[in-house]
């Protein structure tokens, strides 16, 4: 009878779905149970299940959640070697001792559907004040933090961009410009692409992916500087099949299976030195980066008090 493996993806449905089929290509004896979900639905899944996990491993999604996951003892070391991982993934590893490992980093930026602004005679944005004009009164689309990682993203490079304080005040603005919230982080470029919305706010490889297959969307690197994730892989503590989810994690830091990623539109920069970066892929060292201070906003207790801050002072009033 074959292992079974309980997987959480947190990445795009279409990479999580490759994944899964190469990954039992090579372990024929092993039967992946995959479910996709966003970070924040999956750490609070983490949460509730504690002492009696159903995960046994979580690949993808934006680290800060896994490393307070980590933080929490909702996790556990793989013992994967990192030694052919960039500094950035190392640097996850780290941080978390081991409890959670960089997979891709990919930068926050802005989209516009350039057929939407160019009919309204609206300026394209260039910077995150941009946002704040009135002139984008319905036109932006973002996800909602609580749970959405791409979202905290945002409003943790908005703390380190402007303070805390000023960060609201920004964020509020923004939100009056807002027409929807979404739970996931890849939603509002989808939409965007669509001309379901003019505006966007998202991680830009996701934009690229759909630039790439042939909507008028534009990217936009923030004029002030951004942030960046570090998707991760964490194998949770007390899983019932902790050898298959250490097969997992070495399965996916890997070399030649990061450089798959671009076969399904996934262009985030993989973690593996020895990876092969799409040309699609942003250039992160043309981008202008943050220092993302990833031990401080990826702990439990900066990430609950900005989002009871973000609830307080810019809140969605719809949420879903």
């Amino acid at each position: 009878m074959a292992d079974e493996l309980s997987l959480v993806c947190s990445a795009e449905q279409d990479w999580c779905d490759m994944m899964v089929a190469a990954f039992e290509a090579e372990q024929p004896d092993i039967d992946v149970l995959m479910v996709r979900k966003s970070t924040g639905e999956t750490l609070a899944q983490i949460r509730a299940e504690a002492g009696n996990p159903k995960i046994d491993v979580w690949w993808g999604g934006t680290g800060d959640p896994h490393l307070i996951a980590a933080e929490e003892g909702l996790t556990q070391p793989s013992g994967a070697d990192t030694s052919e991982l960039l500094g950035w993934a190392r640097n996850m590893a780290d941080i978390s001792d081991g409890r959670a490992i960089g997979i891709y980093a990919g930068a926050l930026g802005i989209a516009y559907n350039t057929e939407i602004l160019a009919d309204r005679n609206i300026a394209p944005p260039q910077c995150w004040a941009d946002l704040e004009d009135p002139r984008f009164v319905g036109e932006i689309q973002v996800a909602n933090p609580n749970s959405s990682g791409t979202a905290y993203t945002e409003l943790a490079t908005f703390v380190q961009l402007f303070g805390e304080d000023e960060a609201m005040v920004k964020l509020a603005a923004i939100g009056q410009n807002v027409n929807s919230y979404t739970k996931s982080g890849s939603a509002p470029s989808k939409a965007a692409a669509r001309g379901e919305t003019g505006v966007s706010i998202g991680f830009m490889h996701d934009m690229v992916t759909l630039a790439a297959q042939g909507f008028p969307l534009a990217i936009v690197a923030p004029c002030e500087g951004t942030g960046y994730e570090v998707g991760a892989v964490s194998i949770i503590e007390g899983a019932r099949n902790f050898d298959a989810a250490q097969a997992w994690v070495e399965f996916a830091l890997r070399a030649d299976v990061q450089s798959r990623a671009p076969e399904v539109g996934a262009f985030q920069v993989p973690s593996n030195a020895n990876a092969q970066v799409a040309p699609e892929s942003p250039d992160l060292a043309s981008i202008k980066l943050i220092d993302y201070d990833f031990a401080t906003y990826g702990s439990s207790e900066t990430r609950e008090r900005l989002l009871a801050r973000w609830d307080a002072e810019v809140g969605d009033p719809n949420p879903q």
